[in-house]
């Protein structure tokens, strides 16, 4: 508690992340909701967090068959959960921080194909859009996929980077079918999330020099690849990283790169 408070007099927000690779959470049913709601309202309200981060990974949301309706979705684990946010936004107030760390086969992946793990977090973003404060998706650990274009893009590139937050930004077809859209996002709402160095994931780790190129590209439509944003969005919320803990262990090789660059956006 001390920490968190020493953290907040130096003007930062510390949250309480939710999931991860190891924590496999589902609200399938209305008491596991309530009792989500009320022992995690006073966890963050005895720690006195800032707000909530959803990472919920390993198949903890994943659409039953036939669930379709981004507007309406009837899986339990996804409705109850959508639910039960909004019922702590509404016990914290408009100042409660809402920021989500999806994998790209929950979100992106929805493009190619709506249904199970892939796009199971859209309904999610979609129905919490209005309390979302910040959308990271995980820009690593994932495989190729598919952009709006319809090619294929490689993590770790200029070129993923860009089409995957433009993506975000423009709205897409779930499953490739226009008469079922995700709707875009605010750009402010929308980040890049990132390895902090080559030992911290997988894959997807992005040099800064063409992590700079790919935010220069969407903010300004300058440094490009070979794909281009539809528009520019100067108003992109920023990197995420995984993680601060493996930045300072690889000598802040991230943060230092990447801080004084984003405050010389305009």
């Amino acid at each position: 508690m001390a920490g968190i408070r020493a953290q907040q007099a130096k003007g930062k927000k510390v949250l309480i992340s939710l999931g991860g690779a190891n924590a496999h959470i589902q609200l399938n049913t209305a008491a596991a909701r309530d009792n989500f709601v009320r022992t995690m309202g006073d966890i963050i309200a005895r720690y006195g967090l800032n707000g909530l981060d959803i990472d919920l990974e390993g198949g903890s949301l994943a659409l039953n068959p036939g669930d379709t309706d981004l507007n309406n979705p009837t899986t339990p684990a996804v409705v109850n959960l959508i639910s039960a946010v909004r019922s702590l936004k509404a016990r914290f107030g408009s100042n409660f921080i809402l920021t989500m760390a999806p994998e790209t086969a929950y979100v992106q992946g929805g493009l190619s194909s709506y249904g199970g793990i892939w796009g199971a977090y859209l309904p999610l973003i979609h129905n919490l859009r209005s309390d979302l404060t910040t959308l990271h998706v995980q820009h690593y650990n994932t495989g190729s996929l598919v952009g709006t274009d319809g090619r294929t893009y490689t993590p770790g590139t200029v070129d993923f980077h860009v089409a995957m937050t433009d993506m975000l930004l423009t709205g897409f077809n779930l499953g490739g079918n226009p008469a079922k859209r995700f709707p875009g996002l605010r750009t402010d709402q929308v980040a890049i999330g990132l390895p902090s160095g080559t030992r911290s994931a997988g894959s997807g780790y992005t040099t800064p020099a063409d992590v700079q190129r790919a935010v220069t590209c969407l903010t300004s439509g300058t440094g490009c690849n070979t794909y281009r944003p539809g528009t520019t969005y100067p108003a992109l919320r920023g990197l995420m990283t995984w993680s601060i803990n493996w930045d300072r262990a690889d000598g802040l090789n991230f943060s230092g790169a990447h801080r004084p660059f984003l405050n010389s956006l305009p």
